[in-house]
């Protein structure tokens, strides 16, 4: 049907109206859009993957990884549960590195203290079969790995190839001391990553876990000597005064936490938010972010 001249003449006066109405869409920033987040995108951390590191200063909330390091987990619980780590200390903080903790004199078999009823030797358990584990691919391009993402809320790494998946060195994540043999770790001699990302460590070594909640006092804890961090004078170790489960602590007693989802609508926006921060004061939007820079949300419930 053809449309009369002066309607013709209506519809180009009107047209460009209408796409002037359509502003873009307004910029929310990554904490605008947690807080309009359901509660549907958080969960809460099982207390039977959970432990307490209780210091002067206060608790270090660590979440492990059974799915990435089943024996190791299955070790860390038994040398919770029987009290290994109570009363001993961290013994090395080395800048821009990592903090470590467990038996400073483990390698004295005179001095060691014992295991209890945990295994003496783990195997490693620096990567696995990703068949069966859902990731959540981030789009950016990695310098360690062909592909990286999220796995049940740790930051992860694949290969497509061969499908091996494992967890990243990012700042925050618990991993198992070990020796020179691959098969050296028993799971006593932790270390938490405090500096810059230390990723040449993964598939290395074996992350069991990654700090949730209580960063700031482990980061905060004054640096050792040069080379290593290791404290000469035991008297400036940090007191551990335990570290439990929290399935073995009292209800009352656990820290109320939730975790936002990685495989929530929420992480990718918030993700995507700071990938392209477009407030006032970015000039240009980076459009790219780096594994170990996607923060991992908590709040309490």
């Amino acid at each position: 049907m053809r449309l009369r001249p002066a309607l013709f003449a209506c519809a180009l006066l009107l047209a460009p109206l209408s796409l002037s109405a359509q502003e873009p869409p307004k910029y929310r920033s990554a904490q605008e859009i947690l807080d309009a987040s359901p509660a549907s995108d958080w969960r809460m951390p099982d207390p039977a993957n959970t432990l307490y590191m209780e210091l002067a200063g206060g608790r270090v909330i660590i979440e492990l990884a059974p799915s990435f390091a089943p024996e190791h987990v299955a070790n860390i619980r038994t040398l919770a549960r029987e009290g290994f780590w109570d009363g001993l200390g961290i013994y090395r903080s080395q800048d821009n590195f990592v903090v470590q903790f467990g038996d400073a004199d483990a390698e004295d078999a005179a001095k060691a203290k014992p295991l209890g009823s945990a295994k003496a030797k783990l195997p490693a358990e620096f990567s696995r079969d990703g068949a069966g584990l859902a990731f959540t691919r981030l789009a950016d391009a990695d310098g360690w790995a062909p592909e990286v993402g999220f796995v049940e809320g740790f930051p992860a790494a694949r290969d497509p190839k061969t499908g091996q998946t494992w967890l990243a060195h990012c700042y925050g994540a618990l991993g198992a001391g070990r020796g020179n043999e691959a098969d050296s770790s028993n799971g006593s001699e932790l270390y938490v990553v405090t500096g810059q990302s230390p990723r040449q460590l993964d598939r290395n070594i074996t992350l069991v876990g990654r700090v949730v909640k209580g960063m700031e006092l482990l980061s905060a804890i004054p640096r050792g000597p040069e080379p290593m961090g290791f404290y000469q004078d035991a008297a400036q170790r940090t007191p551990i005064t335990a570290i439990r489960l929290a399935s073995d602590v009292p209800e009352a007693e656990r820290t109320p936490l939730q975790l936002l989802r990685t495989d929530s609508k929420t992480f990718a926006d918030a993700t995507e938010a700071r990938r392209n921060r477009r407030d006032g004061w970015y000039l240009r939007p980076a459009g790219h972010i780096d594994l170990c820079n996607v923060p991992l949300p908590a709040r309490a419930p």
